[in-house]
Order: C-alpha cells, then structure tokens, then sequence
C-alpha cells in the first residue's frame, strides 16, 4: 500500500533512498493497522514508534548534514519541522497507547502518512531545485 512514487522523489538519492526506508514503516503500520488476527499490537505499536525515532533521527541528520553541505536557505524551516515530528514521536504515551490499541495505531498512522505526504511534497522536494 505504502511505497514510495516518482512523484515523492527530491532528485537526492540519499535522501529519496532513506525516504524509501519511511514509506516501508509507514506500510508496516498500515498493515498492522489492518490485521485483524493480532488481538493484542501494543507490542508491534511500541516497537514500531522506536524504529521511526531511530530511523528519523538517523535521516534527519543525514538530510540536515545535506542541506548544510549545500547551504540550504529554508534549513531552519526543515529543522523546526524535524524537530516537530521528534517531539510528537516521543509525546506519544504508551500507557494511552495500550489502553486503546486500534486508536493509536490509526493515529500513528495518520500522523505518519500526513508527514511524509506534506513534509516531502511541500519541504523536501524544494531541496532538489
């Protein structure tokens, strides 16, 4: 379901490569969103949040890194919204999380889905030019 197209692509491959790497968790979520088999996910949510807090701040500093390299003039914009989504990631309390199980993964779910729709199409993509 989730993968990433031509149309997400900056013209960066480091950057279109790590962003591929988002859309699989994205999927990831998505499908664990889906299965009905799993009656408990609060396991796979948990694990799920701290493969995107690596991964992001991993690509976060790999995209900022870039930026600097080529003296990128919305950096701050990009860092402020890097730092967005960090914060969001790590306000995300597991305690709510296994009380409502299917609410936070489609929550999870759509938080990603928005970031990497709107921060890519609208942030990252002006990168490339």
């Amino acid at each position: 379901m989730y993968e990433l197209k031509d149309e997400y692509l900056t013209g960066i491959e480091s950057i279109d490569s790590e962003h591929k790497v988002l859309f699989g968790i994205a999927d990831e979520i998505y499908e664990l969103c889906k299965n009905e088999f799993v009656p408990d996910k609060y396991d796979d949510i948990a694990a799920l949040i701290q493969r995107l807090k690596d991964y992001t701040h991993m690509h976060f500093e790999h995209e900022e890194a870039y930026m600097e390299s080529i003296q990128y003039k919305r950096m701050f914009t990009q860092k402020v919204q890097h730092d967005n989504f960090r914060q969001k990631l790590e306000s995300i309390d597991l305690d709510v999380v296994d009380d409502d199980q299917e609410k936070a993964i489609e929550d999870l779910l759509k938080f990603v889905t928005d970031w990497l729709v709107e921060h890519i199409m609208q942030t990252d993509k002006l990168i490339g030019k």
